[in-house]
Order: C-alpha cells, then sequence, then structure tokens
C-alpha cells in the first residue's frame, strides 16, 4: 500500500523547456515557461518528492543552448534535494518526511557497467535519460493543452526545477535532517561530480599537488574537496577573476589565468579539467606533469575538438582519464562528502553563489552563459 503524508496534490509549477537553441539574452527568449503540470502519483519502485532546492547546472545551459540534444517539452532540472511525501509500492526503506538529494543518473545495480565500481555509467540509466523516461520506464508528467493532455519529458530521471517531482528509488540518496536544502541540492551533481573526479578517479595521495582547470560549480567542488584531501599544492586556474579570488578564498594556494600558469611552466601529478571546453582541456593536459594524470570531467558540444601530442603522453608517461559524474556511486560518495563538510574541511555554503526564485530561472541560465556563475540554487 502506497504511504503518502498529504492528499494526492496532482499539480505542481514548474519550469518547461519548448525549444532548444533559443536566443541569447535567455531572460529576453524565455525558452524555460514557468507553467502547471499535472504530477502523477509514484508507481511501484518510486517516490514523490516536494521539491526545496535545486542548483542551476551547466548541464541544463546544454539543453538550453542544444548542445545537448533532448527531447522536448521537457521539465529541467537534475540537481535537487527535498521531502519524500509518498512512497510508492515496494518502497520500504524511505521515511515520509525524510530528506533526500536527488541524482541524475541513477543505477539500475545490475548490468555490466553497474558492476564497475561507478568508472561506467549504468547501461539502463543513460538510457531511460536519453529517452526523458524514469528508470522504471515510462513519464510521470503532462500537461493540459488545446488538443488534449499532452506528455512532459523527464530530464534526467528528476525534472527538479520544479515545486515537486516522482522519481526512482534508484534516483535518490537520504540524508540527514542537518544537511539543509541547498546544500543537499550541489551534492547531488557539482560535488558527485567535481568531488568525485579527486576522490575516485584522481585519487592524490596526502601531499599531492592538483590543479583545477575551470572553476564553475563542479570546478570549485573538485577544488574544495582536494584541499580537504591534500596538504600539497592546490591552484585554480580560470579566466575569470571573480572566480580566482573565491578559490582563494576557499583555500587554493594559488588562482591562475590559464596564461598564467602556462607562461609560470608549473605542472602537477593530477590536473582535473572541469570547464567542458577544448582548449581548457589542452591547458589542463600541458599542465600536467611527467608520469601525472588529467582528470577530464567537463562536457563540451559533442563536435568539439582538441589538439595534443602524442608524444608527449609517451615520453613522459601521462595518462588522460575520463570521468562521468565523478566516477561515482552516489550512495557510497555522498555520505563522505558530507562527513568533510560535518569535520569543517568542506565549506559548500560557499559553492552556492546565488539564491533564485523559480521564475529567475532564465536569468539563471545567462549568468552561466557569460560565466559568471559558481553554483545558482533555485529555492522553493
Amino acid at each position: 500500500m502506497k504511504n503518502t503524508t498529504t492528499a494526492d496534490t496532482r499539480t505542481i509549477r514548474g519550469a518547461v523547456l519548448e525549444t532548444t537553441g533559443a536566443a541569447r539574452p535567455f531572460a529576453g527568449s524565455t525558452p524555460l515557461r514557468i507553467q502547471e503540470l499535472t504530477l502523477a502519483s509514484p508507481g511501484p519502485g518510486e517516490i514523490r518528492v516536494r521539491v526545496e532546492a535545486a542548483g542551476v547546472c551547466h548541464s541544463d545551459l546544454s539543453v538550453v543552448d542544444g548542445n545537448r540534444v533532448r527531447p522536448v517539452p521537457m521539465l529541467l532540472g537534475h540537481e535537487a534535494a527535498g521531502i519524500v511525501e509518498e512512497l510508492g509500492d515496494g518502497v520500504d526503506d524511505l521515511a515520509l518526511g525524510q530528506r533526500v538529494v536527488m541524482v541524475f543518473l541513477p543505477r539500475c545495480g545490475e548490468c555490466a557497467e553497474c558492476a564497475t565500481d561507478g568508472r561506467l555509467p549504468c547501461s539502463a540509466g543513460s538510457a531511460s535519460n536519453n529517452a526523458g523516461e524514469l528508470l522504471g520506464g515510462g513519464r510521470r508528467l503532462s500537461r493540459t493543452t488545446a488538443d488534449g493532455t499532452e506528455p512532459v519529458h523527464h530530464h534526467l530521471g528528476v525534472s527538479g526545477f520544479a515545486t515537486a517531482a516522482v522519481v526512482d528509488r534508484r534516483s535518490v540518496v537520504p540524508v540527514d535532517d542537518d544537511v539543509p536544502p541547498g546544500i543537499a541540492a550541489v551534492l547531488g551533481c557539482a560535488v558527485l561530480t567535481g568531488g568525485g573526479a579527486v576522490l575516485n578517479a584522481a585519487r592524490p595521495g596526502a601531499q599531492d599537488d592538483v590543479f583545477v582547470v575551470g572553476l564553475g560549480g563542479v570546478g570549485m567542488a573538485a577544488l574544495m574537496v582536494a584541499r580537504a584531501l591534500t596538504s600539497g599544492r592546490v591552484i585554480g586556474i580560470d579566466q575569470q577573476a571573480e572566480k580566482l579570488e573565491l578559490a582563494l578564498e576557499l583555500g587554493a594556494d594559488e588562482a591562475l589565468t590559464p596564461e598564467q600558469a602556462v607562461e609560470h611552466g608549473i605542472s602537477a601529478p593530477f590536473v582535473i579539467e572541469a570547464a567542458g571546453h577544448p582548449v581548457a582541456f589542452e591547458t589542463a593536459v600541458e599542465l600536467t606533469g611527467p608520469g601525472g594524470t588529467t582528470v577530464t570531467v567537463g562536457l563540451p558540444a559533442p563536435d568539439a575538438l582538441s589538439r595534443i601530442s602524442p608524444l608527449g603522453l609517451t615520453a613522459q608517461a601521462r595518462s588522460i582519464i575520463g570521468c562521468y559524474l565523478g566516477s561515482a556511486v552516489p550512495s557510497r560518495d555522498i555520505p563522505r562528502f558530507i562527513a568533510l563538510w560535518r569535520a569543517g574541511k568542506l565549506p559548500l555554503e560557499r559553492l552556492i553563489t546565488r539564491r533564485i526564485r523559480l521564475e529567475e530561472v532564465n536569468g539563471a541560465m545567462d549568468e552561466l552563459a557569460a560565466g559568471r556563475a559558481v553554483r545558482q540554487v533555485i529555492e522553493f
């Protein structure tokens, strides 16, 4: 039998992407429209969550500007947290009223990819994400049009830019009440992706140097986790002066532009590329020292290409690692990051640089596109 804390509230408000590739500024073209939708009750193995906070990520922008092709109409938002309001049949390990982090890549736990300890994304989760469906199949979102009822696609199994969401149980990780909603939200993507690139892919030693190229939400999370894990040099690299200043405040030993880093002739055994740009990737490879590892976690446009020297890799025994979602297993890694936060080693509050209303989401996309934002969080 289903359990619920409220009456079956079926109408929600959310930010629906109507078309991709709209002209900038998005605040003027408004590709995201705030509207009422119908949210079906959770099916077996699913839950309904009242959304408290949702982060605005570059992966959302990539759908808006057309760099990531997704079906529309789509209710965007893949980094969110909220309170469990209803349990579908078979969900017996969560409690009503419990806070959960929603993560954008559910794991079925049965495919060959799920057996790689986070290194490869779940094949079933990837397929459902690409189709705009939940992991269990189908959609729980719809809206009324002049011609009747129209289904609305889910974004990466979450669709967090809304007052409530129905998600697969495997798309959430429960957290304790002491974790505030905004921090819980950014744990689901920025921290898992950036922090996971350090924790799971780079794996620096306690005294190793770590450089981070690209200081958006993911890159800044990588920098913070690197600072928490190593006493070696941690250097942040970005074009934006404001981000370089914040990196220093968050514990970076130095904060440099890419040109300065190359001119100084510095290198590190571990370099995280989090900008999602081919030139940033080339910079990260150039800054990786002999025997070192470049971890690329940014998502550039599908047709973006970089030029690197194969001889430099061979002669200096350097490695390049691709890293999706920080090679994370969310149920394992989110508690690790929370432990660092509770210990005062991971000041995630500083990752949130702007708190906004749902109605401001198009302007938030403009901030991202201009490279000014670290992490903007929608509060409900």
